[in-house]
């Protein structure tokens, strides 16, 4: 089988393309015939050795695919070949077949494409965790989104809505800002051209938002924790700006607010049962209309690098897909 290799640890662009032998799954496994893969954050960082985990040498990208069940390990649950799942490989998805344990896979619903799974469960995942389980959005409160233009910026700002709540969204351009208009965001802040804390300032009438959604963390950070609300919530999901910030304590003091991690790889490990429950309303959602993933560009197995250098300089806009077939 073809697949994307990182043999040395660097960037996207010494990414390559080879023939290695398929692999063959373990008990717990199933193999499957990739389809299409997501391209996240995680995969700008862990070809440079930069994320909480490290596989060996050589190994290939890629942390979500989708696709054809090709064999079945003799304990890998009630998975049968032939079925179109969507799975959580962590790497490994971007090559025409990966070995994944059955508990990291689910089956796809009838309606949806295999992009449009590739794109869905890592962005959505993570989103639904976050304003759920974390951050305990409620009907009728304010929601703030960074970063609102990208994979789990826009996967928060429709589930914020689906879950009630006036989102705001806030991005680097007006053409990014369209996009989050169209996902149904309410309000609108270019960062770019205007103070973060004093657009949410104007926005809310003085009173600040209840939960903030921040993918992004740097200089935002610092400026979104001094518009939370009186015990408001900010939710720390990723770095995508490149520096992860340090907060002034007081801070959160003087507001009763709280400041929540969210690791949804970690929550979707310890807690399946509420994890799958989410998926249960997510899928709800999207055959209701209410989420509609956006696929703004895929790629050839042969690009894959290119689509991880294209994410890691925050050009991306919605999710990018590698089609491996």
């Amino acid at each position: 089988m073809k697949a994307v290799l990182c043999k040395t640890l660097g960037p996207a662009r010494d990414l390559v393309l080879e023939d290695v032998a398929s692999p063959v799954p373990k008990k717990n496994e199933i193999l499957l015939d990739v389809q299409a893969a997501g391209v996240n954050f995680p995969d700008t960082l862990i070809i440079e050795g930069k994320y909480q985990f490290q596989p060996p040498l050589p190994f290939s990208p890629g942390g979500e695919a989708a696709g054809v069940v090709a064999a079945v390990g003799e304990r890998a649950g009630n998975f049968k070949v032939g079925d179109r799942v969507m799975a959580l490989t962590g790497w490994g998805a971007f090559a025409e077949q990966v070995a994944v344990p059955f508990y990291n896979v689910m089956p796809i619903p009838e309606h949806m494409d295999f992009a449009t799974a590739a794109a869905f469960g890592m962005t959505y995942g993570t989103s639904m965790h976050a304003l759920k389980q974390r951050g305990q959005l409620q009907p009728g409160e304010t929601l703030l989104v960074l970063g609102a233009s990208g994979g789990v910026g826009l996967a928060a700002v429709e589930i914020g809505k689906a879950m009630g709540a006036r989102v705001i969204a806030a991005a680097s351009s007006a053409e990014k800002l369209a996009v989050a208009k169209a996902a149904g965001a309410d309000e609108l802040i270019d960062y770019s051209q205007a103070s973060l804390k004093e657009e949410i300032k104007r926005l809310t009438g003085g009173q600040g938002v209840d939960v903030i959604y921040d993918p992004v963390g740097g200089e935002l950070f610092d400026q979104a924790v001094r518009g939370l609300a009186w015990q408001g919530r900010l939710l720390v999901v990723g770095f995508a700006s490149g520096t992860i910030p340090q907060m002034a304590a007081n801070l959160v003091l003087l507001k009763g607010a709280a400041v929540l991690g969210v690791f949804w790889g970690a929550f979707a490990q310890r807690q399946p049962e509420d994890n799958a429950a989410n998926f249960r309303q997510l899928f709800a959602w999207h055959a209701e209309g209410k989420l509609k993933p956006l696929v703004s560009k895929t790629y050839p197995l042969a690009e894959a690098g290119a689509a991880i250098e294209e994410l890691g300089q925050r050009r991306a806009v919605g999710k990018l897909v590698v089609l491996a077939k």
